[in-house]
């Protein structure tokens, strides 16, 4: 990376690190940096192991609790191996703007002493793993309780090396996207919108679950939805806060414009379900924080505590409507709501980043609309047809969906041999 993207890409707020050769920078570590990345990697994989599993497995039927617990525990041992093996070499790498080529296979370039920035590279890439963790993680609240096992480890491993590695090149690595100028501070497009795109053309791809809408029963532990998406709460700390990659005053205001939004979707959610005709619940509530948490993500380095109210209070509204409009009015059966929470609050918080990061909400008026545009239409296009393009083959070749006695059953006993209760 040249003397000049050095200065540029920082100011934009990306998370670009080079890899290889220019990794071996003679640039001090700062260990408090370096302390503060440990944590919020930790943090990071906190939120899919447990806080994503128990969020999803908590809303499911009782009899494919451990199914969902399962696709998650899977997956993220499965994203780690694809990062180390190819993901972080086509993400990082310097090949051109569109890919970051295989020279770093096998994270074969990766020496004891190489730096990113402030921080050891390989406390950079274990950061980045975990981001890798969790986007394909989010897909899986679209397919559930109807999909076969080892499909999804297939399309995990496809999805990771074809739409996940090349849009987080072209955003966080340096790509065609950030020579633009476009902000993703920490995820609205590369985790939240292509997770949320590709979340519904699977759902498409498979079709509805027996019985909907009408014969499926509640989510079946609330409390347990409760203590996923706290861990979720919690873990974004680090998921936004780390994506500063120093431990520094804009770390300290993404976390706390992170908690701002989180509260505001929270309350918006139960705003609407107590003046709507209906009870508030704690599942509507635990969604909300979720929607304010993915709404914010994207903008967290730009914005300051006015735009994270006004930023919390959009996404709530905005995705409990599209929560409405998907499943209940157009009967999609996209199961935990990923694409209208994850995509529409990822893509929404990209959008009403260049407003709410004006100066006098507090922000550092970062960000042009026709850029973030521009960024939002690539992904979106990308995510849609690479994933329809590997759901195709994988379903041609093995199908997606399991049998009807098997859905009947229940995806715990019919796919694992193991029951959540006795």
């Amino acid at each position: 990376m040249n003397i000049i993207m050095r200065a540029v890409i920082p100011a934009l707020g990306l998370m670009v690190v080079p890899t290889n050769a220019a990794a071996q920078d003679t640039a001090a570590l700062n260990s408090g940096d370096t302390a503060w990345i440990l944590t919020a990697t930790a943090l990071v994989l906190f939120m899919s192991l447990p806080g994503l599993a128990l969020f999803y497995g908590g809303l499911v039927r009782a009899k494919n609790y451990l199914s969902v617990l399962m696709k998650i525990y899977a997956i993220a041992a499965l994203a780690s191996i694809v990062w180390v093996v190819a993901g972080y070499s086509i993400a990082f790498g310097g090949a051109n703007g569109w890919w970051g080529g295989l020279d770093n296979l096998f994270l074969k370039n990766l020496g004891r002493d190489a730096v990113s920035g402030s921080i050891p590279e390989s406390v950079f890439l274990a950061f980045q793993m975990t981001f890798a963790v969790i986007t394909p993680g989010l897909i899986v609240g679209a397919f559930v309780e109807r999909v076969k096992f080892f499909p999804v480890l297939i399309f995990t491993v496809l999805w990771l090396l074809v739409v996940y590695a090349p849009v987080t090149h072209w955003i966080w690595g340096g790509g065609w996207l950030a020579e633009k100028g476009v902000i993703d501070f920490a995820g609205g497009l590369v985790v939240h919108a292509t997770a949320g795109i590709s979340a519904l053309v699977y759902v498409f791809m498979l079709g509805k679950r027996k019985g909907f809408p009408n014969d499926l029963s509640v989510p079946h532990r609330p409390g347990i939805v409760m203590m996923g998406a706290a861990m979720l709460w919690v873990g974004w700390f680090g998921f936004n806060g780390g994506s500063q990659l120093a431990a520094d005053g804009g770390a300290g205001m993404a976390l706390l414009v992170t908690h701002i939004a989180a509260s505001m979707g929270t309350l918006v959610w139960i705003a609407f379900e107590s003046f709507g005709g209906r009870k508030p619940t704690l599942v509507g509530a635990a969604t909300g924080t979720i929607a304010g948490l993915a709404t914010v993500t994207p903008a967290a380095g730009v914005l300051g505590p006015g735009g994270a109210l006004l930023i919390g209070l959009a996404g709530g509204v905005l995705c409990y409507l599209a929560v409405n409009l998907i499943r209940v009015r157009l009967k999609i059966d996209d199961s935990l709501d990923v694409f209208a929470v994850h995509g529409v609050g990822g893509i929404l918080g990209i959008l009403l980043l260049p407003f709410l990061s004006a100066e006098f909400l507090g922000g550092t008026g970062d960000g042009d609309f026709l850029v973030q545009l521009t960024g939002t239409a690539a992904v979106v296009a990308w995510s849609a047809i690479a994933s329809a393009i590997i759901l195709f083959a994988l379903k041609a070749v093995m199908g997606l969906r399991v049998d009807e006695e098997a859905e009947y059953v229940g995806l715990d006993i019919s796919q694992h041999g193991e029951s959540a209760y006795n």
